[in-house]
């Protein structure tokens, strides 16, 4: 895995305006999802958007946490998924592969793997190049951001 100050730019191909990241491997974790190497502003100079390939491991959980003025697409690749949402995240949806997913700005969510022994694959997009250093923790119990 790397750490947050590795030089992501390693792994791209091309140039002019065209860039390409050729067959990434899980280099980082956050939160308890590992993910691929893709698109960003650390290593293509994406201004508005991020994209890569996200595994959520059997039974894991990304904790509850809330994207700061950002969008978040996601389309299931491999296997089922709970995301648990809304106020004290009380809410519940479950996904497979095959669905995508729209997560709004601001909206409080944690994600279960549904499986003790297969992973989530996903894509996701977000419009937010900086990936997820605009994310914050979010307390279930109490309803609120955690340090906001």
């Amino acid at each position: 895995m790397t750490t947050a100050h590795e030089d992501l730019t390693q792994y791209v191909d091309g140039g002019d305006g065209v860039l390409t990241v050729r067959a990434s491997k899980t280099h980082r974790a956050w939160n308890g999802i590992q993910y691929k190497t893709g698109l960003s502003a650390k290593n293509v100079g994406a201004k508005q958007l991020s994209m890569n390939v996200a595994t959520i491991p059997p039974g894991g959980v990304a904790y509850a946490h809330i994207h700061v003025d950002f969008e978040v697409m996601l389309y299931i690749l491999e296997g089922r998924v709970r995301h648990e949402y809304g106020a004290g995240c009380a809410r519940a949806i479950d996904n497979e592969a095959g669905d995508f997913i729209f997560i709004e700005p601001g909206v409080p969510h944690e994600v279960l793997n549904l499986s003790d022994t297969e992973p989530v694959v996903a894509v996701v997009a977000r419009s937010d190049a900086s990936e997820w250093e605009h994310i914050v923790k979010y307390d279930r119990k109490n309803a609120r951001p955690v340090g906001g």
